[in-house]
């Protein structure tokens, strides 16, 4: 029975994301940069399966190139979660410069073969650096993200950006090896390491197209601009009205902006004052009003688990388990099953124990 190289079990892999990433699109809006960036990632695999098997001249330069693009589309996918609005292509172009540079250098590869890996070192070195400076900021500062699914997305920023900076390292471990043991070693090198995370990261791409809204309906709207900056508990109280009054957490598509652009306040400064006033982000406190209303409804309807879910705000039955236990203390169904009562729930300006 033929054996098949790594490298293609990884691309079919990916082929298979690809496909389910892209029947997403009919229901709701999958962003395009994170299907590209799995769809390179698939060629990307593919190629080095072909530099490995057959190392055909055409190969050789085709690799390094997209190699250089995987970790600018990785950014765009990332970054965009941070984003107020999409990014145009004005603030794109310097992304090209650094694959220019591999292109030059890949049609001069036979005098400057270290330079190439050296540059691409560089490369996914920087980018893993700005991920992880993204992730710095905290869930709340991927404003574009649902914040039902905002910790996963801030997890999965945080492991690409490690996971490019690994693969810095694994392709200076392939250039050391090609200058000192020519290239022995660099196939075993490429085939552990190297394929493995560039899978990861694509998988980690794929939670952030999940992460992003169906429609931003508010993203042309003005934030209103405040004469005199309000006071923490003024803006509890801002964002509390809009939870209470408009059921705002119900949206299962709710972002930071969109609070943001509904209190006329910017995300910066809500952020800000949620953390000072609970020591909690913007997403934990949308999800505890999600979850005192579904046990409200726990204890008030016979409406199934899931539905409850659904209608609370929720896109997951993980991320609802997680959040009602933290809560709560327990899951949704042995909340049921102890006939647990509801507690008043005061304002988010001044939270109660139930809130805390």
């Amino acid at each position: 029975m033929p054996a098949i190289p790594l490298p293609f079990v990884v691309a079919l892999l990916l082929a298979i994301l690809l496909v389910r990433m892209s029947s997403r699109m009919k229901d709701e809006a999958v962003d395009r940069p994170a299907i590209i960036f799995v769809g390179m990632c698939m060629v990307m695999v593919t190629t080095v399966g072909l530099r490995w098997s057959l190392d055909l001249a055409v190969v050789r330069f085709i690799q390094p190139i997209v190699a250089a693009l995987l970790p600018s589309t990785a950014w765009i996918c990332f970054a965009g979660l941070a984003q107020r609005k999409p990014l145009g292509w004005w603030r794109l172009w310097p992304h090209v410069v650094p694959v220019v540079l591999v292109i030059l250098l890949s049609a001069t590869w036979r005098l400057w073969h270290l330079p190439i890996d050296v540059v691409l070192s560089t490369i996914f070195f920087g980018y893993g650096i700005a991920l992880l400076r993204l992730a710095s900021g905290g869930p709340d500062a991927l404003g574009a993200a649902r914040l039902s699914d905002v910790r996963n997305a801030h997890l999965a920023v945080k492991l690409a950006g490690l996971m490019l900076i690994g693969s810095a390292f694994v392709d200076l471990l392939v250039a050391i090896d090609f200058d000192v043991n020519q290239g022995i070693h660099a196939a075993s090198i490429v085939a552990i390491a190297n394929l493995l995370m560039l899978a990861i990261i694509a998988y980690l791409v794929a939670v952030i197209g999940r992460s992003r809204p169906a429609l931003d309906i508010d993203a042309t709207a003005p934030v209103q601009q405040v004469q005199i900056a309000p006071s923490d508990r003024e803006i509890g109280a801002a964002i509390d009205r809009l939870m209470r009054e408009k059921s705002l957490f119900r949206d299962p598509d709710l972002t930071l902006n969109r609070l943001a652009r509904r209190a006329g306040l910017p995300a910066r400064q809500i952020s800000a004052a949620i953390n000072r006033l609970h020591g909690r982000n913007v997403s934990q406190i949308v999800n505890e009003y999600r979850i005192v209303e579904a046990k409200r409804r726990l204890e008030g309807t016979d409406d199934s688990i899931t539905t409850i879910m659904f209608e609370c705000g929720f896109q997951t039955k993980s991320n609802f388990n997680r959040e009602f236990r933290r809560v709560t203390g327990m899951s949704p169904s042995d909340y049921r099953r102890s006939g647990a009562t509801t507690k008043p729930v005061t304002s988010v300006a001044a939270p109660s124990s139930e809130m805390r």
